[in-house]
């Protein structure tokens, strides 16, 4: 990290997933861009995930830990968050030719930074906008009910919803918020698969 309080270009952020208080899930992920305004990360293939041996989850243990899944796959992504706001737009890629995808418009928790990189929580509902659609559908729908229900995301589930419902509206109105030219970035080839450092489980998180 910067004196500044920023991440350089080339730096592992690690992107913790707090639930309840404590830390549920982890993914080492490399800096892009960190200015005021964007933190743009890029989560690469074989990014490996990191899931706490102990813990009090009353919600169960993460679905990609259930699931089996240790690392990212696919052509990675890149997550484009602005300061304050409850979701990311995320850019696919697909294909050997690594073609553009679509845009994933991921719900989550404000960013908060930590000495080792950024906190947050993902709110299971999202908005994806596939390459060659004339519109943006809803994801996961019935699945966030059912999360509301096993009591993931105690009294946030009307907040959730309307800010998915900004997002359709500012789409339906046209408006694009990001800089779509990042649709076709490419990652430094020099860059390593990063690692999550010793340690990453015991930062402690912020409220």
């Amino acid at each position: 990290m910067t004196t500044a309080g920023r991440f350089a270009p080339g730096d592992v952020v690690v992107r913790r997933e707090i639930l309840h208080g404590e830390v549920w899930f982890a993914c080492p992920t490399i800096c892009v861009q960190d200015s005021p305004d964007l933190l743009v990360l890029y989560l690469p293939p074989g990014a490996e995930f990191g899931f706490p041996e102990h813990g009090r989850f009353p919600c169960g243990r993460h679905p990609w830990q259930v699931a089996g899944h240790t690392a990212w796959t696919g052509h990675g992504k890149l997550m484009l968050q602005r300061p304050g706001e409850a979701h990311s737009v995320d850019v696919f890629w697909s294909g050997p030719d690594r073609a553009f995808a679509g845009w994933y418009f991921n719900l989550q928790d404000p960013l908060r930074r930590t000495p080792i990189g950024v906190d947050t929580l993902d709110h299971e509902l999202d908005l994806w906008w596939a390459a060659d659609a004339d519109r943006y559908v809803f994801k996961d729908v019935e699945i966030f009910a059912q999360r509301l229900v096993e009591g993931r995301y105690p009294g946030m589930g009307e907040a959730i919803r309307a800010e998915g419902d900004r997002i359709a509206a500012l789409l339906d109105a046209g408006q694009r918020w990001w800089d779509e030219s990042w649709s076709s970035w490419r990652p430094d080839p020099a860059w390593p698969v990063p690692s999550l450092p010793a340690g990453w489980h015991a930062v402690p998180t912020h409220h």
